[in-house]
């Protein structure tokens, strides 16, 4: 079969919703993985059809791997959305992309690429670990080898080091203002690159450092955003239903629900794409829209995966048809993370909640509960930690919350060497050799990823330890504990 690309496309009679040849780019994107293309590209090209404009082409870099530039570097950038679920609209093929770069294979081309006059707008999708921030401090790791070799003038290859040097290009040429915006699930992300990018400035040497911090100081905004869309991993299968109803084959296709959402802090360095009129909302403050997604959705959805790892389901559907499983979702949200949350204005917090378990257990999705799983030890301590924290201010036991962490320390002391997690060659250090429960959360609790505070809280302590018993002990157990 064809393959999918601009020519192929109009040899099948079809069009672009974009016209290509008015395309111009504006925005660098850092990590055009499944999620973006199906969130970020997808909005802006309905932004720039919306406002009538067509200076916000994206200029994708691909990260570590070379499989998506394979992907879409041959299809000039086109791919596919497919929406399913209830209110899905028609396959889409999505023409943002303007082109295609390697960041392995020629990261100065991404330097020069940010460094361009036209661009305007740099976002980035390079999940938790991509930002290379110590797990401890939260700034950036110079100690890691990576961000050595970039601060040392190296080809910048991490996205950090990428964004300085494509600023500190834009300094040098006087390139104008431009706006840094992470996709990432991070809280307060826009400051958080901002800090590193700060904080890579300040390991360089002389005064390269000095003058590169003075001008993102005043070139340069970092604004916080808020993103929502699952996107589960495209299977063979749903590239084979791509193939069959567009008559092309789409190695870049991706599958998502019709639900997104995008906020997005107003603070920008100069001229942006009008996302308003795709849906999204500019606001003063994303934290506390910030704030509900990670503790209502993120925790959830944690909570459903590490049960559901336990009890053998393999994707977040299935766990959300688990009637133990689902309850125990269901009251950390109502029990504990709704009456310990600010709510942004005009969020019903009953409706959100019950919103977000819906969309889990859409079953035409897929959604794995390996993937929603992995890297658990980055994604901990935004999504509960702040909840167990209010709970126990409140003079509260944080009993679904630590349900959360232990079902966790149970995924770490059971997945072997299939564990998923930067941090996985030390969390299996600290295992105790065949330890129970006590022995298990006593050296889980003295990684990096608690605060040393609730690493040593007795409530909390007894309370994983309680529930790691359950966990290991099946799903009858956790049955009759989550309907005591």
């Amino acid at each position: 079969m064809t393959r999918l690309d601009l020519a192929a496309l109009r040899a099948a009679g079809r069009t672009t919703a974009l016209d290509r040849a008015d395309l111009r780019t504006g925005v660098v994107h850092l990590g055009i993985g499944a999620f973006y293309r199906a969130h970020g590209a997808f909005l802006t090209e309905e932004a720039m059809l919306a406002a009538g404009e067509t200076g916000w082409g994206i200029s994708a870099v691909t990260g570590r791997s070379a499989r998506v530039w394979e992907q879409l570097a041959p299809q000039d950038g086109l791919f596919t959305v497919t929406e399913r679920g209830e209110g899905a609209r028609p396959l889409r093929v999505v023409s943002s992309v303007r082109e295609t770069l390697s960041g392995p294979a020629d990261p100065w081309a991404v330097a020069e690429r940010i460094a361009h006059p036209d661009t305007r707008i740099v976002t980035l999708t390079v999940t938790e670990k991509g930002y290379l921030a110590h797990p401890v401090t939260g700034r950036l790791d110079t100690g890691d080898a990576r961000v050595r070799a970039d601060l040392d003038g190296g080809p910048p290859l991490t996205p950090v080091g990428q964004i300085a040097r494509g600023l500190q290009l834009r300094q040098l040429r006087d390139a104008g203002p431009v706006t840094v915006l992470s996709c990432d699930n991070l809280p307060d992300n826009g400051e958080l690159t901002a800090a590193l990018v700060a904080d890579f400035a300040d390991a360089l040497p002389g005064a390269d450092g000095e003058r590169l911090r003075s001008w993102v100081q005043a070139h340069a905004a970092f604004p916080n955003t808020m993103v929502d869309r699952i996107v589960p991993a495209t299977t063979a299968a749903d590239l084979d239903a791509v193939e069959a109803e567009l008559g092309l084959r789409d190695e870049a296709a991706v599958v998502a629900e019709p639900f997104h959402q995008w906020v997005i802090q107003d603070r920008f360095a100069g001229p942006r794409p009008r996302w308003e009129a795709a849906g999204a909302t500019i606001t003063g403050d994303v934290r506390p829209w910030e704030a509900a997604k990670l503790r209502v959705l993120n925790a959830s959805h944690s909570l459903l995966a590490y049960l559901g790892l336990s009890v053998g389901h393999t994707t977040i559907a299935a766990c959300a048809a688990d009637d133990a499983v689902a309850t125990a979702a269901h009251r950390l949200v109502h029990e504990e993370v709704l009456p310990s949350l600010t709510l942004p204005e005009g969020l019903d917090g009953a409706a959100y909640a019950a919103s977000v378990l819906s969309r889990f257990a859409n079953p035409a999705l897929g959604h794995t509960t390996a993937k929603v799983g992995a890297d658990g030890s980055q994604k901990l301590g935004p999504r509960v930690v702040p909840t167990v924290r209010d709970v126990l201010a409140g003079g509260g036991e944080p009993r679904w919350s630590a349900l959360v962490v232990a079902a966790w320390m149970h995924h770490v002391a059971t997945a072997g060497p299939g564990l998923e997690d930067p941090l996985a060659d030390s969390l299996r250090a600290l295992l105790p050799a065949g330890g129970g429960a006590r022995e298990v959360v006593a050296a889980l609790l003295r990684s990096e990823v608690f605060p040393g505070d609730l690493a040593s809280h007795p409530v909390f302590t007894e309370l994983l330890v309680h529930w790691y018993g359950v966990v290991s002990a099946g799903g009858g157990a956790l049955a009759a504990e989550v309907a005591s």
